[in-house]
Order: C-alpha cells, then structure tokens, then sequence
C-alpha cells in the first residue's frame, strides 16, 4: 500500500536523502561572524519586505531590473546595519552558539 503512494518518476536516491549533520564552529570568532552574518540576512530580509509595497511608474522606474537591484541594496543595508550600530539580534545568537556549543 505504501509503495502506491510514492510516485515512480521519482529516482529513489531523492527518496532515502541522509539527514543533514550539524557542523560545529571551530573558534568564538566563527561564531561571532556567524551570528553577524544570520542577523545581516535577517534585517536585509525585513527591508526587502519594507520595499515590496511601494510601486513605482515612469520611464526610469519599474522593471525586472529594479527588482534585482533592490533586492541587492537590501542585502547591503542588511550588511551594514551589522557592521554599523546592530540591532542585538547578533548579540543574542552569539551567545546561543556559545552556550549551545560550549565553546569558552
């Protein structure tokens, strides 16, 4: 009955994946910049969410272009709000992975 549900395009590699194993970060300095760089993604995802409301028209606005290019100006306001004056987000997973890994 089991093997009904499972469709049979499907190559069975794709079916039996190994789970993904956790990697470890080797110093308090990798975990440092990890924590900076998931709070980089995190605040380049909220400006990313701010700027897909406003529309713009005219002959120098609009487009697939516009689209790319804003995408990546969120991205780098994400950077630099961590370079900058952060928001704490990276504070707090900093000291997460450190718990969580017991790294001293």
């Amino acid at each position: 009955m089991r093997d009904a549900l499972i469709p049979q395009a499907l190559p069975a590699a794709n079916l039996q994946a190994p789970a993904p194993t956790p990697t470890h970060t080797q110093s308090a300095a990798q975990a440092r910049k990890v924590a900076e760089d998931f709070e980089a993604f995190f605040v380049s995802q909220t400006f990313e969410s701010m700027f897909s409301g406003p529309k713009t028209d005219g002959p120098f606005g609009g487009g697939h272009a516009e689209q790319m290019f804003r995408s990546l100006l969120s991205q780098e306001y994400g950077k630099s709000s961590v370079r900058g004056n952060s928001i704490g987000i990276a504070d707090q997973v900093y000291r997460e992975i450190l718990k969580t890994q017991e790294i001293r």
